[in-house]
């Protein structure tokens, strides 16, 4: 893997953490929010990607708390079409708190800290000291924060019957933390199971799927990846959602929706708070079957549809007046027009 130096950049100040945080932070919350009124997804399907996204933010405030106070350390993000942090962050939580018990023990403890900020704010009449600060921060950190609630490089969710209307027996759902994009994708796949409880197999289903669908790849080449490792499972709808990039004020690519924004805040037309966010939602379906392989061993094969790819930009009311003007190329390929969200005050 090639990572520039905009793979993992630092922002300048705390201040501009704060700021992007809560950037981050509101964007997910409002996305969610537009999948269900633009039904862009199924219900079923809305369910499992709020509970992805929920381990998203919860890992991103975490990553927060982290580093409040941390002067000699910063969170890494991905500058270029991404918007997101860097996956090593992840990797860095979801390690670091396999540590917390080790962590715990070394940390003053927190009767000890609170006596003395009271001491230091109500007798010296002193603001508390940043060392002092990180050490609360720390403490929060190791107590409160779940490894099992990070967003991993691969989440796999469960099997469960496909709803009525689905023309498939089941479906499961998985989530993946691109490493050279640096952006999340949830995928959904509804399938039948050659006339058993695929629950009884799932550890190899898990797998198969881990092994062939962890990373940003064609769709159908995914798909049959997942045909052929599991053969008595057969898929039939595969969905795949691609999260970002959030265009925003501290993006640096050659991105037409970024140049855009960053032009109108350089001039003063819209605030610094400005952003899109860009959502890319691919499905192949199946239309029939054949049969691979030979006399002895043959394998039942998918045939699939051309990748269904529907682009789609969210962003608040002023930014798509702009893009109209500035991007009118990038509206007119997307599957509906912008699709309006909240402006986020500072």
């Amino acid at each position: 893997m090639i990572v520039t130096p905009l793979d993992s950049a630092q922002l300048d100040s705390k201040a501009q953490y704060e700021f992007y945080h809560k950037m981050v932070d509101f964007t997910i919350k409002e996305l969610i929010v537009k999948m269900q009124q633009q039904q862009l997804c199924s219900e079923q399907e809305l369910i499992f990607f709020k509970q992805y996204c929920d381990l998203l933010l919860y890992s991103i405030e975490a990553m927060r708390v982290k580093y409040m106070y941390d002067d000699e350390d910063n969170m890494k993000i991905d500058l270029t079409d991404s918007g997101f942090p860097n996956y090593l962050e992840f990797r860095y939580l979801f390690n670091d708190l396999a540590l917390r018990e080790e962590y715990l023990n070394k940390l003053t403890d927190i009767e000890i800290l609170q006596d003395e900020f009271l001491d230091t704010l109500m007798r010296k009449k002193q603001p508390i000291k940043k060392s002092k600060l990180f050490q609360a921060a720390s403490i929060v950190y190791y107590t409160n924060v779940k490894q099992q609630f990070i967003f991993n490089r691969f989440v796999q969710g469960k099997i469960i019957e496909a709803p009525k209307e689905s023309s498939s027996e089941y479906m499961t759902s998985w989530s993946f933390y691109d490493v050279s994009l640096n952006r999340p994708f949830i995928c959904f796949m509804y399938f039948n199971y050659d006339g058993r409880n695929p629950n009884n197999d799932r550890k190899e289903i898990y797998q198969a799927i881990k092994q062939s669908a962890d990373r940003k790849m064609n769709l159908d080449a995914m798909a049959y990846a997942i045909d052929r490792k599991l053969p008595d499972l057969l898929p039939k709808h595969i969905k795949r959602i691609d999260l970002g990039p959030l265009h925003n004020v501290f993006a640096k690519d050659e991105n037409e929706i970024t140049h855009a924004i960053l032009e109108s805040i350089a001039k003063k037309e819209v605030p610094l708070e400005a952003y899109a966010f860009s959502l890319k939602i691919n499905e192949v379906i199946s239309t029939s079957e054949f049969k691979e392989g030979s006399f002895f061993n043959k394998q039942i094969f998918q045939k699939w549809t051309e990748i269904i790819k529907q682009n789609y930009v969210m962003a608040p009311h002023r930014i798509i007046q702009m893009l109209y003007n500035k991007a009118p190329e990038v509206i007119d390929k997307l599957a509906k027009p912008p699709i309006q969200m909240s402006d986020l005050n500072s």
